[in-house]
C-alpha cells in the first residue's frame, strides 16, 4: 500500500503542493508568492487589502479547475478506504490517528458552532474600532491595535518565571534550567528560520526553545508558549522513548496553558485602556484563528466529503457554494463574504494531504483553556493534577489523560468552559473599547 501511495494519493498530494506553491499573485506591478500577499491582509490599508484580494483571487484562477479535480479524487478515495475499512463517518479515521473518540471531537464541534456568536461579536467591534460600516472578508485580519510596548529579554525572563511559580514551583524551577543552561536560542540573525517553535525527539535529550526575539509584548507570550511545550517534553522524559509524545489533539496543552498565565499577568498589568485592548484583540483574534475558524473549515470539509460521496464530482461552482456556505455560518452579517473569496479553499493544503486535520487546533486550544478553567475554579487543588497530566506524556489516549484533570472530553459544557473563557475575553476587549470612547 505504501508503494501504491507513490503513483496514488501522495502523487496527487505533491502536484496540489507543485501547483500551489506555483502561484504568482501580482500586487501593484510586482510578482509575490501567495504567502507573502496574502500577509499583506495585515496592512491598515483598507485599499491595499482589497488589491490583494482581487489579486489573490485572480491568481488563484488559472489552476483552479485541476486543483479542484485533485480535491474530487482525494475525496473519492478517501470514500473508498472508509468503506472497506468500514469506518461510520469520514472523520473517523482521522479522530483514530489523533486517538480521539467520535464522541468527544462531535462534542468539540456542536459546542464551537453553537458559540459562533463570538466571532460575529467581535468582528462587529473591529468593524466600528476600524471605522467601518461592515467587513468584509479581506478586512478579517487588519490592525485595530495602537503602538506596542517593549519588554527587554530579561524582563520577559522575569515576567514568564513569575508566573509560572504563582502556579507552582515545578513549573518555574524546570523552567528556570532552559534559561539557566542555555536550551533557547533567541536572538535575531541573518538566515535564521523565523517563527519559534520547541524542538524535541527523544527523552534521553533536553529539549530546545527556538524563537526570534524582538521585544515585542507578544514576543513574551510567544516565549511564555514555546516554553510550555518545553515543559510538557521535559517532565515526561521519564515516560520513555515510547510515551514521551503526546498525539497532536494534546501537544497545545501545556503551551496555551503556560501562555495564558503570562496573558493574565500582562492583562492585569496594563496602564491604559488602548494598552489593553492591544493585548485583548490579539488574544480574541488569535482563539478565533485556532477555534472558530477550524471548525469552519472542519464543516467545509463535512459538507464537501459528504456531497462528493451522495452527488458524484463536484463542480468549481459547488465547491464555492458548500465553501461560502461554512462561511456564512461562521460570519453571519458581521462579515461580508464576497464572490472573489469562494475560490479561497482551493490552497488550503489540510484539506488535500490531510483530510479532517484541522479541527485538531481548536481541540488543544480549548482542552487547554478548559484546563486553565478548571484552576481558576479549583485554585491550588488543581496544580498537582496539571503536574501528573503534563508528567503522563502521551501514555494515555486524551480522554483519560484529561480525566487527572476531572474533565470529560465527551461532554459539550466541557468544551464551553473554554469558549466562556475566551467569550470573557471578548467582554474584556469590548469594556475597553468602550472606555477609550469616553
Amino acid at each position: 500500500m505504501s508503494e501504491k501511495s507513490v503513483t496514488g494519493r501522495d502523487a496527487w498530494t505533491r502536484l496540489f503542493s507543485e501547483l500551489t506553491s506555483a502561484v504568482e499573485v501580482e500586487v501593484d506591478g510586482e510578482t509575490e508568492a501567495l504567502d507573502v500577499a496574502l500577509a499583506k491582509l495585515m496592512s491598515p490599508d483598507r485599499e491595499l487589502r482589497e488589491r490583494v484580494q482581487q489579486a489573490v483571487t485572480d491568481a488563484l484562477q488559472p489552476t483552479l479547475r485541476t486543483r479542484a479535480y485533485i480535491f474530487n479524487t482525494l475525496m473519492a478515495d478517501k470514500a473508498t478506504d472508509d468503506r472497506l475499512r468500514t469506518y461510520p463517518s469520514w472523520l473517523s479515521s482521522r479522530n483514530l490517528a489523533n486517538e480521539a473518540s467520535d464522541e468527544s471531537v462531535q462534542a468539540l464541534v456542536d459546542a464551537v458552532r453553537g458559540a459562533y456568536d463570538i466571532p460575529q461579536r467581535w468582528y462587529r467591534l473591529k468593524a466600528r474600532l476600524l471605522g467601518i460600516d461592515r467587513l468584509k472578508d479581506y478586512d478579517r485580519m487588519a490592525p485595530v491595535a495602537g503602538a506596542d510596548e517593549a519588554y527587554e529579554w530579561d524582563q520577559a525572563r522575569q515576567i514568564v518565571l513569575d508566573s509560572f511559580g504563582d502556579f507552582s514551583g515545578v513549573l518555574a524551577d524546570t523552567a528556570s534550567q532552559f534559561f539557566d543552561e542555555n536550551w533557547i536560542d533567541a536572538p535575531v540573525r541573518p538566515g535564521k528560520r523565523g517563527g519559534a517553535f520547541c524542538s524535541y525527539a527523544v527523552p534521553s535529550v533536553h529539549p530546545y526553545v527556538m524563537l526570534n526575539y524582538t521585544s515585542r509584548r507578544r514576543d513574551v507570550l510567544t516565549l511564555a508558549h514555546e516554553l510550555g511545550h518545553g515543559l510538557h517534553a521535559a517532565l515526561a522524559r521519564p515516560r520513555g522513548i515510547l510515551e514521551h509524545h503526546t498525539p497532536l489533539t494534546l501537544s497545545e496543552t501545556a503551551s496555551v496553558f503556560g501562555e495564558t498565565l503570562v496573558f493574565r499577568r500582562l492583562l492585569d498589568e496594563a496602564a491604559t485602556p488602548e494598552s489593553r485592548l492591544t493585548l485583548l484583540a490579539e488574544h480574541v483574534e488569535g482563539s478565533i484563528a485556532t477555534v472558530f475558524r477550524q471548525v469552519a473549515m472542519n464543516r467545509f470539509e463535512e459538507l464537501a466529503h459528504t456531497a462528493r460521496r451522495g452527488e458524484g464530482e463536484l463542480s468549481v461552482d459547488r465547491l464555492g457554494e458548500l465553501w461560502a456556505q461554512s462561511q456564512d455560518e461562521l460570519l453571519a452579517d458581521s462579515v461580508e463574504v464576497t464572490d472573489n473569496y469562494r475560490c479561497w479553499w482551493s490552497y488550503v493544503p489540510h484539506f488535500i494531504g490531510t483530510p479532517g486535520y484541522v479541527y485538531a487546533y481548536a481541540y488543544g486550544q480549548l482542552l487547554a483553556l478548559s484546563v486553565y478553567g478548571r484552576y481558576l475554579e479549583e485554585g491550588e487543588a488543581f496544580v498537582p493534577r496539571y503536574i501528573e497530566l503534563l508528567s503522563a506524556g502521551g501514555s494515555r489516549s486524551p480522554e483519560d489523560l484529561a480525566a487527572i484533570a476531572g474533565l470529560d472530553l465527551t461532554d459539550p459544557g466541557f468544551w464551553s468552559r473554554g469558549l466562556d473563557l475566551v467569550r470573557a475575553q471578548l467582554q474584556a476587549a469590548e469594556e475597553a473599547a468602550a472606555a477609550m470612547d469616553r
